[in-house]
């Protein structure tokens, strides 16, 4: 089925996992969390040094922070892209180079790879510092085994998907900087045919009072306590939303209930001490909402829920600003290259062809800024899987799934691999 060069290839990268434990442990030990965002100098100098040997040449994108300044967001905006160019047949692959903050509950240390039999543990393993491991170790084994390419691997490695106002792969796209099909990483190592994802809404209310020393309280205005309403009338709006359910199909996991639209509220501050009145309360939004809504009535009806309810409070001055926005993503489609995908898939982590399922899902992805601009057919799988504390202690990957990544990427990439007898996808086993 496959050519002596392509099983070369894949030997290596069974025989050589060490190679990406030693880069997937580098690039753990780089913290590069969101907020606050100030790691990208670094990450981008260290893929710089694993990926010039390799013969790619770094491009360093910044997106100007105009776009992307905001509150308890710092340092440089760095978007890398990392290309060789030999096919002229371009295949972009996406990494979202940001993580969630650490947190708290680690057994582990959260910025060192710890592996533990099977299990790789560390922020980023799966989500999705494992990914960049993965397609470094294919390529490799590509090169090594001399394998001719099919389509030549575009690295973007992406600034801020883990929030912010503007991501980077936006600003790339935009700016005409993605070439040809997209392959997304940003996924789950589960046999899927992506159709979708909702959209991501962050919005920071804040309600002004008047500060007053707590014994002389009529002589101010407790922002917290006279936003109480607003809060209940919020949490009204959030029952209302969630009886909202939409067409796009939900995962074989969700026992047959449609995706619903979803309203959090996510965050709370306010006050500083026991004796003082708090004269400003900030609350953080988030908001998911499926492709069928419109963003201006969903931002308009949150807006409408607070004007009729503040009113009739002693609150002095409120307003609402946009902190982060993923657009949601409407079916991909892909019937030129999907088939091709699931092949690669099914030879690299053992899986039937006939195991995929489509779905979408409420969890959202920075890809709808691609599909905007244009780029429609947009691929899908990655390191993610339901039980891997993805944004939570102790978050891992596998050995294993490290390597059916990988070994798919070289099925992908190879010019002999054969993909003509596939199935199309997008109808056959939904």
């Amino acid at each position: 089925m496959t050519d002596k060069a392509i099983s070369r290839a894949l030997d290596l990268v069974n025989s050589q996992s060490s190679k990406m434990l030693d880069i997937l442990s580098r690039l753990i030990a780089l913290d590069t969390s969101f907020p606050p965002g100030n790691g990208y100098g670094p990450w981008a100098d260290a893929l710089e040094k694993i990926l010039t040997p390799m013969g790619f040449v770094c491009d360093r994108v910044l997106v100007p922070e105009e776009l992307w300044k905001n509150a308890g967001v710092e340092g440089e905006r760095i978007n890398l892209i990392a290309r060789r160019g030999t096919t002229g047949n371009p295949l972009s692959i996406y990494f979202h180079s940001d993580t969630v903050p650490a947190g708290e509950g680690w057994s582990k240390p959260s910025h060192q790879l710890t592996c533990e039999g099977e299990n790789l543990y560390g922020r980023g393993t799966a989500d999705m510092k494992g990914t960049i491991a993965a397609v470094i170790g294919a390529i490799e084994a590509m090169d090594a085994a001399n394998v001719e390419y099919a389509y030549d691997p575009v690295l973007l490695f992406c600034t801020d998907e883990e929030g912010g106002k503007y991501p980077g792969v936006r600003y790339l796209a935009e700016q005409n900087r993605i070439e040809g099909h997209l392959l997304c990483l940003n996924g789950q190592a589960l046999a899927r045919i992506w159709a979708g994802c909702f959209g991501s809404l962050d919005l920071r209310l804040r309600f002004k009072g008047r500060a007053a020393h707590s014994a002389e309280g009529q002589n101010g205005v407790n922002a917290i306590e006279e936003s109480i309403p607003v809060l209940n009338a919020l949490i009204q709006l959030k029952e209302t939303i969630e009886t909202r359910t939409w067409s796009m199909p939900p995962s074989p996991t969700s026992l047959g209930q449609p995706l619903a639209s979803k309203m959090t509220i996510s965050a709370a501050h306010g006050g500083t001490k026991g004796s003082a009145l708090p004269a400003l309360f900030e609350v953080i939004i988030n908001r998911r909402y499926a492709p069928e809504e419109q963003i201006d009535s969903v931002v308009q009806e949150i807006r409408d829920a607070i004007e009729s309810t503040v009113s009739e409070t002693r609150i002095l001055d409120w307003d609402i600003e946009e902190i982060g926005h993923l657009m949601p993503v409407a079916d991909p489609g892909g019937e030129q290259h999907w088939p091709r995908w699931i092949k690669a898939l099914s030879q690299g982590f053992d899986w039937l062809e006939t195991d995929f399922k489509t779905w979408g899902a409420v969890s959202s992805s920075d890809m709808g800024w691609v599909q905007k601009m244009g780029i429609q057919e947009i691929l899908l799988s990655g390191l993610s899987r339901p039980d891997r504390n993805i944004h939570a202690a102790d978050e891992y990957t596998t050995k294993s799934d490290l390597l059916g990544l990988s070994r798919s990427i070289v099925h992908y990439l190879s010019q002999d691999f054969e993909s003509e007898n596939t199935s199309k996808t997008k109808t056959h086993n939904q």
